[in-house]
């Protein structure tokens, strides 16, 4: 399943950095997040040798490709940046224009811009896994409907029994990687988290901006384990991360989507914050789950997700919808 996580992680992963400050992905981490180091390192994609492009998008302006670096299985995930306002000048000054076509009023050009303002963000998974691979494979998607017993019987013991890694949330968590990209922290146990960029987003403008909660308890895997318990953590993460955008994006709240997803990518609750307007992976209506409408179905019935049918979509390979289709449920 995808999400962080990703989702384009997400999902509708989409991610990346240009060629020469490519970082390595962590194997242990389904949602490829970088590490956030800035530096220049050496250029692992040299050698990278192309089997296949598992899925592109001209309107999002990505690539998702499937190779090898150094005899092993590797992601490249190429996507154009966005242009940004404080850019302009130098971008109109700086490049050079090829006229394509004019007619009267109209006219078309090539616009080659300076090097570091066309840039490509790039990510790499290496060594990647037949999951990673699978994840970012163009395939058709199911809604699926699942019930209060079909949760029981189906979705949770899918998930217990392939035992998800979540080992790199931990990390986090404990400040053993990415300590330095932490944008807040409550260290409460109970109502705690930690907020900080998700990896789709590149931290140049706010126009997409994406960062992501994650609790600090970590015995709630997803939406499903919700009750009214947990409504002064969901209130704290909610409150208290807009105030930290606020403070460090000078983004209102007035501007921002704060939303859970169902299916997760990762199994441990997280909360998403992106830009209204900014159409991030996930947050169609059939995925998203809007904070404030969870906290007050949490308020009206502390059972609420417990007991409520939900939808979610699955792609055709996911391990997940083979299971419902064996249940006759599909």
């Amino acid at each position: 399943m995808a999400d962080t996580s990703a989702k384009r992680l997400l999902d509708s992963d989409k991610t990346g950095e240009p060629a020469p400050d490519v970082k390595r992905g962590k194997t242990d981490n389904e949602n490829g997040r970088e590490d956030g180091n800035e530096s220049v390192q050496e250029n692992v994609l040299s050698g990278f040798k192309t089997s296949s492009v598992l899925s592109d998008s001209a309107r999002e302006k990505n690539i998702f490709i499937h190779g090898k670096v150094a005899d092993q299985d590797a992601v490249v995930i190429l996507e154009k940046t966005p242009i940004r306002e404080d850019s302009l000048a130098e971008l109109f000054s700086g490049s050079t224009l090829k006229l394509e076509m004019k007619n009267d009023i109209y006219s078309t050009y090539r616009l080659q811009a300076p090097p570091h303002l066309n840039e490509i963000k790039t990510t790499v998974v290496c060594p990647a896994t037949e999951k990673h691979i699978k994840k970012y494979q163009r395939k058709e998607s199911f809604l699926v409907e699942e019930t209060e017993e079909d949760y029981k019987n189906i979705t949770l013991p899918h998930i217990v029994k392939q035992s998800f890694s979540v080992q790199w949330v931990y990390n986090i968590l404990e400040k053993k990687a990415e300590a330095e990209r932490i944008v807040y922290e409550d260290p409460d146990p109970d109502v705690g988290f930690v907020l900080l960029p998700d990896f789709k987003w590149d931290q140049k403008q706010v126009d997409d901006l994406y960062l992501i909660a994650i609790a600090h308890q970590r015995d709630i895997k997803s939406l499903r384990d919700l009750t009214s318990e947990h409504v002064p953590l969901l209130q704290n993460i909610f409150q208290k991360g807009k105030e930290a955008i606020l403070q460090r994006y000078n983004l209102p709240a007035s501007k921002l989507r704060v939303y859970l997803h169902y299916q997760p990518s990762y199994y441990h609750l997280h909360v998403h914050f992106t830009k209204l307007g900014y159409d991030a992976p996930g947050c169609g209506v059939e995925r998203a789950h809007l904070i404030a409408d969870v906290i007050q179905n949490l308020q009206s019935n502390p059972q609420y997700y417990k007991t409520r049918t939900l939808y979610f979509p699955l792609r055709a390979d996911d391990g997940l919808l083979s299971k419902f289709k064996e249940a006759g449920r599909l």
